[in-house]
């Protein structure tokens, strides 16, 4: 009883049951959107969903450069320091303003181009890039504002901002989905991030006086070079890795159908809601630790701290999962995706490997190790490309999942031999 008391004082202990508590309700909000999605919209609509997050997701890496690690990993170790904090924040805060205006241009002057690229020349959808030109700013700024909160440890006000960012998209998807089918729901996904600005703008002014924060003067290229090679990281992952996925579900439309290609998209959505347990409280709470640890034992600290206190419970959660999938199939959305089902076992498994390599893959981002990220990474989307072109021809949409659980192991290994010494 004594050591259950202890565990429950601990600050990961409180964090993990605040973010859990935000999983379980962007899960609930989560259940209601897709039953929306699978009545109104369908597998094929699914599938355009997709192909817009994935959009969206390149796009948010270069909106905010790819600073967001490494504005918690030096807004974190330069919290006591007042001025090279001032300069942080104006130097990101008016560099991200300036990109975001500018892609704001393109995606607005260009939007039938984009329309075509994104959804083929089938679909009519010009307006939501219209749309996304106004969103962007407000967006990337509230990404810069978030991750400056979690760099000044306020861990539990990251999770409260997502928590109230969550029922806020909940209420713009329910409106625009019911409103306008397709349309709406592709609108959903651009207009909710930009309305969480209000929320994080919020509560930054609870940690500090934003507006005095910022001064041109205090604009300083020191502070883009130290962050510029996240920059590069980020162009890898963030914006290489949504658009293989990209590339993917254009060669499964191609070969074996829109709905097929919705069928994937659905398990990709329902791996979303629970690796969101794993990727946010490694976000605000192991990914500072990892940035302040001095030495390879502090690190090893931190990284077995995780494999054993998150990795055995989320293999649980998955494991029920497994044996439930007809009936999350079911509750999520309609009969017409019961051939989704046949996707867990891949999916599941990946999911595993992917989540030991987590861990691992944010130690490149907490000690800048650029070269060796980008290597990796740029390793890992051909592997993943090229076996799920090749198990896809062979397997149908199972070959897809196929593909990244095989990809994931090979990943993890080559993480475990990089770094052995931090972990042995």
């Amino acid at each position: 009883m004594e050591f259950i008391k202890k565990i429950a004082q601990t600050q990961l202990f409180k964090i993990t049951s605040l973010n859990s508590l935000s999983v379980i309700l962007k899960i609930g909000i989560g259940l209601i959107t897709s039953k929306l999605l699978a009545v109104f919209v369908g597998p094929s609509g699914m599938a355009l969903v997709g192909n817009l997050r994935n959009f969206l997701t390149s796009l948010e890496g270069i909106s905010t450069l790819g600073f967001q690690n490494g504005i918690i990993k030096y807004v974190a170790e330069n919290e006591e320091n007042e001025n090279q904090l001032k300069k942080i924040i104006t130097t990101v805060f008016i560099s991200l303003l300036c990109i975001a205006s500018v892609l704001s241009g393109v995606l607005y002057f260009f939007a039938s181009y984009w329309n075509s690229q994104i959804f083929g020349n089938n679909f009519e959808y010009a307006v939501v890039f219209k749309v996304l030109a106004l969103a962007l700013p407000w967006y990337a700024i509230s990404v810069f504002l978030l991750s400056v909160i979690n760099g000044l440890g306020q861990f539990k006000r990251v999770i409260w901002v997502n928590i109230i960012g969550n029922a806020i998209g909940l209420l713009v998807s329910i409106s625009l989905i019911l409103n306008y089918k397709t349309l709406g729901a592709l609108l959903s996904l651009v207009i909710s991030p930009a309305l969480l600005f209000f929320v994080t703008f919020y509560y930054i002014n609870k940690e500090i006086n934003f507006f005095k924060t910022i001064r041109f003067q205090q604009f300083d290229f020191q502070v883009l070079k130290n962050l510029s090679s996240y920059s590069l990281m980020v162009v890898v992952s963030t914006v290489l890795g949504p658009l293989v996925y990209l590339l993917i579900r254009n060669h499964v439309i191609q070969n074996i159908g829109l709905e097929q290609a919705g069928f994937w998209e659905t398990m990709t959505r329902i791996s979303t809601y629970y690796m969101l347990f794993v990727t946010t409280i490694l976000t605000v709470y192991f990914l500072p630790k990892l940035a302040v640890a001095k030495n390879n034992l502090e690190t090893k600290r931190v990284f077995w701290s995780y494999f054993k206190s998150i990795l055995p419970v989320f293999i649980i959660v998955l494991a029920v999962l497994y044996f439930l999938r007809f009936f999350i199939v079911n509750l999520l959305f309609t009969n017409a995706f019961l051939p989704v089902a046949t996707l867990f076992f891949w999916q599941l498994a990946g999911d595993v490997l992917k989540v030991a390599s987590l861990i691992l893959g944010y130690q490149f981002f907490a000690k800048k190790l650029t070269v060796a990220f980008i290597i990796s990474e740029l390793f890992s989307l051909l592997v993943l490309y090229f076996l799920s072109v090749y198990l896809v021809n062979l397997f149908g949409i199972q070959g897809v999942v196929m593909a990244q659980a095989f990809d994931n192991f090979i990943y993890l290994l080559v993480l475990v031999v990089y770094f052995r010494k931090s972990l042995f």
